[in-house]
């Protein structure tokens, strides 16, 4: 009876760790790992002993006898991306994290370190500094609310993936762990200030807004991003009352990312199958007056080269209430592709493709080739000027042209863009803008894209490498960051910060002040 990794898998690793017998891949150190969209475990490896259920910290390892009927799809998938790795090499033992060799500081002062942002890469941050002792950390975030993504970005009807929260908790419960909520770094304290009362400071500010689509008619009523959208149904506090026009049976969604997937699923689900989730009351009442019946996801490029995951595509496929429909107008040839995984993804969509419709159903449509040219409309969107697209190949890279004389319009009344998130500068901070994160060597920030390190000042998570990865790869780079810190802890190169005290003081004027 082996144990099974199912579609909320987080890449936290934590579960490779804990296996005895390594059969839990891809592993940190095997060079795929950056790159894969889930872990799995070999079924002809596997002695069933539980270790990776306990350590996984979203519940997304099941044995094979209680999957639910949803999840069946995902024994055979665990064994076929499997079957092409064996056999495996031995598992590198985890370097343990560097330890912290200085002693108190003047007057018995703990290292305090202040981390900017409340994300899942803070919290992993705080975690391994927190190991050491003598370590404080105080997480600052504009919002009153804590963990980013996790809370704000995951889809509330992905309740496996958002327990990730449970963990942060055990997080926040260890000594020395403090947050400061509803401060803004950069606003309400300028850097330098936090940088003078702390010996160090990691900056974990995320990449919290979206990239830009750059065609005509996108400042219209009904044009926004999926990023807000999310935001909405999340109870973001900044988008609560945020106006989502569900006036007309058709919504677009440019790019085809999870994102788009995640949008798409909530707005064609009727709203009584999510209120049971995490969904904000505000968005439930509108989606239960929603028209929209159709949702399309257009992507430029082929089957192929779609954005979004193989298990998350899984997830709507099993969906029976979701009318999932896939147009691609080259067809999909699943053995064109030699990665395994990009083939499964490829035969999941083949399979969909040849369902018969279920008109009786909302509808979330595919589409592939397509191009977006205009958003139409007078003071608020009507449409969508679309264009097919030819895919070129250029030293391995494919690229989408539109082709001449095929733009159609597709009426709709709520155009979102859905094509990437993007990183923003702290006031203050080093940004490269060609990026969008802060320039670093390995977490230590630098004055400037190949400069020199700032001391004291360090990066982690996507404000660090980009968007791309998922929550748990967050730990990975958290560690590399920390054990940045550490050394340079260690070698004497941080200065002594002012009093605790003296910034506490400096902290409660400066809240007054902003609240008044």
């Amino acid at each position: 009876m082996p144990h099974v990794v199912t579609q909320a898998c987080c890449a936290d690793a934590s579960c490779v760790h804990a296996c005895p017998v390594n059969c839990i891949h891809p592993t940190p150190d095997e060079p795929d790992f950056a790159t894969a969209e889930m872990l799995y475990i070999d079924p002809d490896v596997c002695v069933d002993c539980g270790a990776c259920v306990g350590a996984c910290p979203v519940g997304a390892i099941v044995p094979d006898d209680r999957l639910a009927p949803t999840e069946q799809v995902f024994l055979d998938l665990n064994a076929v991306l499997s079957t092409p790795s064996r056999p495996y090499p031995p598992q590198a033992p985890v370097p343990p994290i560097r330890r912290l060799e200085r002693g108190p500081g003047p007057a018995g002062e703990p290292l305090r370190v202040a981390i900017v942002g409340a994300g899942p890469a803070a919290l992993y941050a705080a975690d391994e500094l927190l190991r050491q002792p003598g370590v404080e950390v105080t997480v600052f975030d504009r919002l009153p609310v804590p963990h980013g993504l996790a809370r704000h970005g995951v889809a509330p009807d992905h309740l496996r993936t958002r327990s990730v929260t449970d963990l942060f908790a055990l997080i926040e419960a260890q000594p020395g762990f403090a947050y400061r909520l509803g401060v803004e770094i950069g606003r309400d304290l300028a850097v330098d200030e936090v940088a003078a009362h702390h010996d160090a400071v990691i900056y974990a500010t995320g990449a919290s807004t979206d990239r830009p689509l750059e065609i005509p008619g996108t400042d219209r009523y009904g044009s926004m991003s999926a990023t807000e959208v999310v935001s909405w149904y999340n109870a973001h506090p900044d988008h609560v009352d945020t106006a989502v026009p569900l006036d007309h049976e058709r919504a677009v969604i440019v790019g085809n990312g999870n994102v788009a997937l995640d949008v798409a699923r909530i707005l064609a689900t009727p709203a009584d199958a999510l209120a049971g989730t995490d969904i904000s009351p505000t968005a439930l009442a509108a989606l239960r007056d929603s028209r929209v019946r159709e949702v399309v996801v257009l992507g430029r490029r082929g089957p192929a080269q779609a954005a979004f995951t193989l298990p998350e595509l899984i997830g709507l496929a099993s969906r029976e209430d979701i009318d999932l429909r896939v147009e691609a107008p080259d067809g999909i040839d699943p053995g064109a592709e030699s990665d395994r995984q990009r083939q499964l993804t490829l035969e999941c969509l083949a399979e969909v493709a040849a369902r018969p419709p279920r008109p009786d159903r909302p509808r979330i449509v595919l589409r592939f080739q397509t191009s977006p040219v205009e958003v139409l409309g007078d003071e608020r969107v009507e449409g969508l000027r679309i264009a097919r697209t030819e895919l070129t190949a250029e030293d391995g890279v494919v690229r989408a042209v539109p082709r001449p004389g095929s733009e159609e319009v597709l009426p709709a009344g709520l155009v979102l863009r859905s094509v990437g998130y993007r990183g923003v500068p702290v006031p203050g901070v080093p940004f490269d803008p060609a990026t969008a994160t802060i320039p670093n060597r390995a977490g230590r920030v630098l004055d400037n894209p190949g400069g020199i390190e700032v001391p004291g000042s360090y990066v982690v998570g996507w404000i660090k490498r980009g968007p791309r990865g998922f929550i748990g790869s967050n730990k990975t780079c958290a560690r590399e960051t920390v054990d940045a810190l550490l050394a340079d802890a260690n070698a004497g190169r941080l200065a002594a910060p002012r009093s605790a005290r003296e910034f506490a003081t400096l902290l409660s004027r400066r809240v007054a002040v902003a609240a008044t």
